[in-house]
């Protein structure tokens, strides 16, 4: 049973990824400005972020979505919700209102503190998911199993 859950974390959690990713790749720049419209980073390291984020967001999620390297996957996938948790809460208490920029978009949002704890929470439970993938050995239809079979190897006298 766990593997078929392992299965829905990485299909869902994946699908995310590719989605988030790819509808900011159009436009690389309207990332670069949701990312700085944080005011957590310096203006240079946004620009960087805002730029790497989008590619790093599909390869992730094609990753496991195909469950390839699957543990890694899913541990960048933690961190970057950890991240986005952050920044989303930190934005919040500062009284800031800015669309999350999770899925394009970003900058001034009138509605934005209304959608905070939504994000927070919709994030926090991909986090879950992607650190239970971490926690799980294998998940099935996953190709780690086809690529990284485990096999035994006989002792050879001699």
């Amino acid at each position: 049973m766990k593997e078929w859950l392992g299965l829905g974390a990485r299909l869902v959690t994946g699908g995310v990824w590719i989605y988030a990713g790819a509808v900011k790749l159009p436009d690389p720049y309207a990332s670069v400005q949701a990312v700085r419209a944080y005011e957590l980073l310096p203006s240079s390291l946004a620009e960087a972020v805002g730029y790497l984020l989008p590619p790093l967001e599909v390869v992730v999620g094609i990753a496991l979505v195909l469950g390839v390297l699957t543990r890694g996957a899913a541990v960048v996938s933690a961190l970057l919700f950890v991240a986005f948790i952050v920044g989303i809460a930190s934005a919040w208490a500062r009284g800031m209102e800015i669309d999350c920029g999770c899925f394009g978009g970003g900058g001034y949002d009138p509605d934005a503190r209304s959608n905070y704890p939504w994000e927070i929470a919709r994030d926090s439970a991909l986090l879950l998911a992607s650190c239970y993938l971490v926690w799980l050995r294998r998940s099935r239809l996953a190709l780690d199993s086809v690529l990284f079979r485990r096999t035994t190897m006989s002792a050879v006298g001699g």
